[in-house]
């Protein structure tokens, strides 16, 4: 029993990247109208951006392009808040933003003067992906980081309560999480953009009869889905490592997600990374699978629950 909680906790971990990730696959999708197959290296670039902001920031740059960073320590910078300094906080706010600038000037320099179709966006998506990963690589070298931080190991009121092995880390990721995703339910459903941005999805062509102004939604669109996808990659770094194919490497469980929850439905995305996370991390319990299937029983489980519903989880609200 304790190990079955155990597995819900790290599911429920491992879910709140694949969602965040999937949303903003989900916005691109819906607003655009095309597969955007740079997302998981976004991702990758935000995570990189707040490794240089937080290394600069902290007093421990790394070395870009072969140079080593000015150090540029703010107050405070060491001071600690459940495991993780200060200036990583702020290190992934600024991998947010890095990552929404990215996004908005792919799309000002190479989308939008394509004026291409959904088949051509994608093929170009690709380029742009593999872009995204030359340009890191080269920035920082093929191998893998981690982010300077000192592991403090387990809560241990949780584990002397439950049993259960949770890290300030899996609590950080799950409550800014909930913050992001609550935050954005907050703009969709009572804000002016958020009302932009369902009806361009709906009907881009009466949307803009109606005197929207669908341009500035879709740069809309291009932050909010940068910024999450950021914050996933930064997630993915504390719990695993930075690498260069991360994004890349998890891009297909986030596809995964989006399909399972209904194309271009925000929701949709929301729940579907949430049954492919947990089914990627409950493999262990299910008897005579190796953990080295995760990835494809979370992928069996989405062609199971697509053959009943073909639209995806909420497919017929998209």
């Amino acid at each position: 029993m304790v190990q079955l909680a155990q597995l819900l906790v790290n599911g429920l971990v491992f879910s709140s990247i694949i969602i965040l990730g999937a949303i903003g696959l989900s916005l691109v999708y819906s607003i655009a109208d095309f597969a955007n197959f740079a997302h998981g290296d976004l991702m990758t670039a935000g995570a990189f951006g707040a490794l240089v902001a937080a290394g600069v920031l902290g007093g421990d740059p790394p070395t870009l392009f072969g140079v080593t960073l000015p150090s540029l320590p703010i107050p405070g910078a060491d001071i600690v808040l459940f495991e993780l300094p200060l200036a990583l906080y702020v290190g992934i706010l600024v991998g947010m933003a890095f990552a929404a600038l990215v996004a908005v000037v792919t799309q000002r320099f190479i989308y939008e003067p394509l004026d291409a179709g959904s088949i051509e966006l994608l093929i170009t998506s690709i380029g742009v992906a593999l872009g995204y990963r030359a340009l890191v690589q080269l920035g920082f070298g093929s191998g893998q980081r981690t982010y300077d931080i000192e592991r403090t190991g387990r809560v241990e009121w949780l584990q002397d309560l439950l049993g259960i092995a949770v890290t300030p880390r899996d609590v950080i990721i799950l409550g800014l999480t909930a913050v992001l995703v609550v935050g954005l339910h907050t703009l969709l459903q009572y804000t002016t953009l958020g009302r932009k941005m369902r009806a361009t999805a709906d009907n881009a062509d009466l949307a803009r009869v109606s005197g929207i102004r669908t341009g500035e939604v879709i740069l809309a669109m291009w932050v909010i889905g940068g910024a999450l996808a950021a914050a996933g990659g930064v997630f993915l770094g504390l719990d695993t490592l930075v690498r260069p194919r991360m994004g890349f490497d998890i891009l297909l469980v986030v596809f995964a997600a989006v399909i399972l929850g209904g194309i271009g439905s925000v929701y949709g995305a929301m729940l579907g990374g949430l049954v492919i996370g947990m089914a990627h991390e409950l493999t262990p319990a299910i008897p005579f699978v190796s953990v080295e299937y995760s990835s494809a029983v979370a992928f069996v489980l989405m062609v199971i629950i697509l053959l009943v519903r073909p639209k995806g989880i909420m497919g017929e609200v998209t």
